[in-house]
């Protein structure tokens, strides 16, 4: 593929929701965005903004029904994801796209060990490697786990949260995935751990030249990551551009709202804002 070529491609991203009863949930609405090999893109928005929808939907992670996936366009390094198969999908899955969830603690599997666990991926995805904890030590190395070989027998519980998040990124690096997709990946850790594996995440991103799509709701951790931010709002982008521009010159009513969000050190402010909605639709028109 062309580095001039996006790696992900989406043209009106439609996610929808049925359920018994209900009227139908229209979670993302006309989503378009381009990824580019080696880039970084954060996606910003609250709970309910649709951007996990977003990030699931991107290997038809999502089960349908009871959602449905619409979009003109859809494709990975030039394949179209919504006409692939299971067959096809599972390939996608691991290999093309690895994800790195917000609960390390139940993403892991308690009953097997760390190396059963890294092993499976990598028997699935990467069936030439021979030496398997040769492999998997490398990795847990690369992200930080000090003396990896000890880890490889090593259960969930008897791990950090913060260990178990740096396990989960071995995991999905260790298949060499084209794109890391990180869905709110330090919600569960206490801030200085939370620190730690963002400057992980921005590391490896650096070292492996990978594409990685950052979920978050917080604009605060994003400047090290990503190169660009997509902010979406009710299942909408409402803003879109270089991080730069988008941490010191937002546009939109709702980014700025968010940004008022972020604690600051030194600020003397007697609480955070609260966002109102309604007064950021009226703003925004």
């Amino acid at each position: 593929m062309s580095q001039d070529a996006p790696l992900l491609r989406i043209r009106d991203l439609d996610i929808e929701f049925r359920r018994h009863g209900a009227p139908p949930t229209l979670a993302v609405q006309k989503l378009s965005l381009d990824l580019m090999p080696g880039e970084g893109l954060a996606i910003v928005g609250e709970s309910g903004s649709g951007k996990s929808a977003t990030a699931l939907a991107l290997a038809r992670l999502l089960p349908e029904p009871p959602a449905t996936i619409r979009a003109a366009e859809l494709s990975l390094n030039g394949e179209n994801i919504l006409a692939m198969n299971e067959r096809q999908l599972r390939k996608v899955r691991g290999k093309g796209i690895a994800y790195v969830f917000q609960e390390p603690s139940t993403s892991l599997n308690p009953v097997l060990s760390v190396r059963t666990q890294i092993a499976e991926s990598l028997r699935l995805h990467r069936p030439e490697v021979k030496d398997l904890d040769a492999e998997i030590i490398r990795w847990l190395d690369k992200v930080g786990i000090v003396d990896p070989h000890k880890r490889l027998h090593s259960y969930a519980h008897e791990l950090s949260g913060g260990m178990q998040q740096r396990v989960m990124i071995a995991m999905a690096l260790c298949t060499q995935p084209k794109l890391l997709i990180a869905d709110e990946p330090t919600t569960a850790l206490d801030v200085t751990i939370q620190k730690q594996i963002m400057d992980l995440l921005a590391q490896l991103r650096r070292d492996l030249g990978m594409s990685m799509i950052l979920i978050t709701h917080n604009l605060g951790i994003i400047r090290d990551v990503a190169d660009r931010v997509a902010v979406m709002f009710r299942g909408k982008i409402v803003e879109e551009g270089p991080v730069e521009d988008i941490l010191t010159r937002p546009q939109h009513p709702y980014t700025q709202a968010l940004l008022a969000c972020v604690p600051r050190m030194g600020a003397k402010q007697p609480r955070l804002h609260a966002i109102d909605h309604a007064l950021i639709e009226a703003a925004a028109g």
